[in-house]
């Protein structure tokens, strides 16, 4: 018995080595994941001090910080642990992502989301960008050499570059940008033509049909619920008649109510399949661009999972549209983007002053 006894406490002590060892290594890959996510970032916190709003130490107070900004009366600090991503739906309906020429053929990003991991509240909040939305957009010739910037629509910044990973960077640079340099510490760029792959994957969608998209797809007539399977989730969520004025506006309403309804339908499919998460991007690798490693998965996976998220954390920015020849042009309104930025990546201080 006592050989026998010797024999199990040797097992059990290599045993629980090994589970050591696997959770050890598990949390080393999380670090090394929070660490690669933070160098990916261009920028370290908003300069929110270049917008005509921003209000900084007006009272002379000695606790005064350089990320704090005041604003109607209350100060704000800069959430760090912040994790925020790019997400992007390239207009490109290839099988395959593939690199191209340099020039403007890069596909431009008909559809733009910031999905922001606040570990502090533990909720996903997500902000709309409409795809007209007139920002700086650096100009590259046909040998992606810098010539200018201009005012254009950020959608049109993927577009210049080689369709991968550059044009990738530059829509990062532009959206970071436009949201006074908000640090962005990944990205995903997904081809319009997974649409149908990403719905299907997760069991499909339930969504009570936002406007009349008949012409399209018969089962989508305004006000009925259907559940979205296949090219009816294609539909949705890209098609728009673009001689509607603001047809764009009522498309991201609808990208805004899918997005919910998809992560909630995500959830149950997870909790049925513990794998469902690496069959999706396997699904759709081929047809994606990102620069999220798997170390880094690691250590976001538990928040994906767990985090609250409902409608309310859907934000989208209030402007104006106006139509510029045969385009349409978006113009943000300064305060409420301002105000976004706040709300979802700033705290507030108490007794600031």
């Amino acid at each position: 018995m006592r050989g026998k006894g010797k024999i199990f406490l040797i097992i059990w002590a290599v045993f629980m080595t090994l589970v050591t060892g696997v959770l050890v290594g598990y949390e080393v890959m999380r670090g090394f994941g929070r660490a690669n996510l933070d160098s990916k970032s261009a920028t370290s916190t908003p300069m929110m001090a270049k917008s005509a709003l921003y209000e900084g130490n007006t009272t002379g107070n000695a606790k005064w910080q350089d990320d704090w900004i005041r604003y109607n009366g209350n100060v704000y600090d800069y959430n760090e642990d912040i994790i925020t991503f790019l997400i992007m739906g390239i207009d490109k309906d290839d099988e395959i992502v593939t690199k191209v020429a340099e020039g403007t053929d890069g596909g431009q990003a008909d559809a733009l989301f910031l999905l922001a991991l606040n570990p502090h509240t533990q909720e996903i909040r997500i902000i709309g960008i409409n795809r007209n939305t007139m920002t700086n957009v650096d100009v590259y010739d046909d040998y992606g050499r810098y010539q200018t910037t201009v005012r254009a629509q950020v959608a049109l910044q993927h577009g210049f570059g080689d369709g991968m990973e550059e044009s990738c960077e530059y829509q990062v640079k532009a959206v970071s940008n436009l949201f006074h340099q908000l640090p962005i510490h990944g990205y995903a760029a997904i081809n319009m033509s997974a649409i149908s792959t990403i719905n299907d994957q997760v069991g499909g969608v339930d969504v009570v049909v936002l406007e009349d998209l008949t012409k399209y797809d018969k089962k989508l007539k305004k006000g009925a619920r259907v559940h979205l399977e296949g090219e009816s989730a294609f539909h949705y969520i890209k098609s728009r008649d673009i001689y509607i004025s603001g047809s764009n506006n009522s498309r991201l309403e609808r990208q805004r109510q899918y997005i919910n309804s998809f992560i909630n339908a995500a959830r149950v499919k997870c909790r049925e399949n513990s794998s469902a998460a690496v069959e999706l991007f396997t699904a759709i690798g081929n047809k994606m661009v990102t620069n999220i490693s798997a170390d880094e998965i690691s250590y976001l996976a538990p928040f994906l999972v767990s985090y609250k998220f409902d409608m309310d954390n859907i934000v989208t920015i209030d402007g104006e549209t106006k139509k510029n020849g045969k385009y349409e042009e978006f113009y943000a309104d300064e305060n409420s983007l301002y105000e976004a930025i706040i709300d979802v990546f700033y705290e507030k201080v108490d007794n600031a002053d």
